[in-house]
């Protein structure tokens, strides 16, 4: 695996530059099937907009929206592990939420919601945050998908591009980051092993979405082992009721690695999968954006159809272009600078 601390090199650079891109697409397009009837088989996903939250037609939902909030912090070159990039990413959460969005998870609006009306000039936001979170992970413990839910994976791409070269803390940041709005374990293990297979991916062009198990607590290895394997076997069809972040990572893995490469032409098998991500159905938008962040980062900017990168938009007023300028800086350390 080529390594990344010189720098990315010019692959590199368009397989970081497509992690925020993928993502967006596969939100949009997912965004007219949310919770009603997905695509038939063959059928191609539109980005027609509609969907629970009646967006726009290309524009994306709360998923990219919020990985764009940690994306905007990542460019400034921050190590996200500390209380000052958590703080400004709890911020931008908050500045989403002040912003009325159409569409925003439960979990996520309640816990978003109960920190803006803690807030004080005297609190650190990203404490009380994950706090709050604490406090309705302990409320509903008793509903497993409930506090285990897709919010912090959705979101979690953004967070692999700050720590490329650095898988240690890579797993530490996404913890920290997914603790915010969902504490239950299972929540954070997610956002650990598709950060890692986000950063393979863009450093050496490989899926694999089984690398990170060696960062999960010993005791936790063996499920996750075993639920993955289950992706990897299938059917997609398996994970129609995705509503958790165990089954949404099932779903997105199904949805790449059960999709032919044509030919192992990148923009072919890109967008294949992600329709076949979105067919699976239910939480549609999520499990497409969760996908696309990886097929981005494993096939490059430069394999996402042009049509979709100049239609895609969103909070907070941002294009397709600007997800591949930010995605390259955040990669990049920050203002451009080589990793270090």
């Amino acid at each position: 695996m080529a390594s990344v601390t010189d720098g990315l090199d010019d692959q590199q650079s368009d397989r970081a530059a497509g992690v925020l891109i993928g993502q967006a697409c596969g939100d949009a397009l997912g965004v007219p099937y949310e919770a009603g009837t997905p695509p038939g088989p063959g059928e191609p996903a539109e980005m027609k907009g509609g969907g629970i939250g009646d967006l726009a037609p290309g524009e994306w939902s709360d998923d990219t929206a919020l990985a764009v909030a940690i994306a905007d912090v990542a460019a400034t070159g921050a190590d996200l592990t500390t209380p000052e990039a958590l703080d400004a990413i709890a911020t931008g959460f908050l500045a989403f939420l002040d912003s009325g969005p159409a569409q925003i998870g439960e979990q996520t609006a309640a816990v978003l919601g109960a920190t803006r009306d803690r807030l004080t000039d005297h609190v650190a936001p990203a404490a009380l945050m994950t706090q709050v979170a604490a406090d309705y992970a302990a409320e509903h413990q008793d509903e497993d998908e409930h506090v285990a839910g897709t919010g912090a994976l959705m979101r979690t791409s953004a967070v692999a591009l700050a720590h490329l070269d650095d898988r240690v803390k890579l797993a530490a940041a996404a913890r920290a980051v997914a603790a915010l709005t969902h504490a239950d374990p299972l929540a954070a293990e997610s956002c650990v092993l598709w950060c890692e297979a986000i950063r393979v991916a863009v450093v050496g062009g490989q899926t694999d979405v089984r690398g990170g198990l060696d960062l999960l607590p010993p005791g936790r290895r063996a499920d996750w082992a075993r639920w993955i394997d289950d992706a990897l076997i299938g059917p997609s069809s398996n994970f129609t009721a995705n509503g958790s972040t165990v089954a949404a990572l099932q779903a997105a893995t199904s949805a790449i690695v059960l999709t032919p490469a044509s030919h192992g032409h990148a923009g072919d098998h890109l967008q294949d999968a992600l329709h076949a991500a979105v067919r699976i159905g239910d939480d549609t938008d999520t499990i497409a954006a969760i996908a696309g962040a990886l097929l981005g980062a494993k096939w490059g900017a430069s394999s996402v159809p042009e049509e979709w990168a100049e239609r895609v938009h969103g909070w907070p007023g941002r294009t397709g272009a600007d997800l591949v300028s930010l995605a390259r800086v955040a990669a990049q350390g920050g203002s451009g600078a080589a990793l270090a």
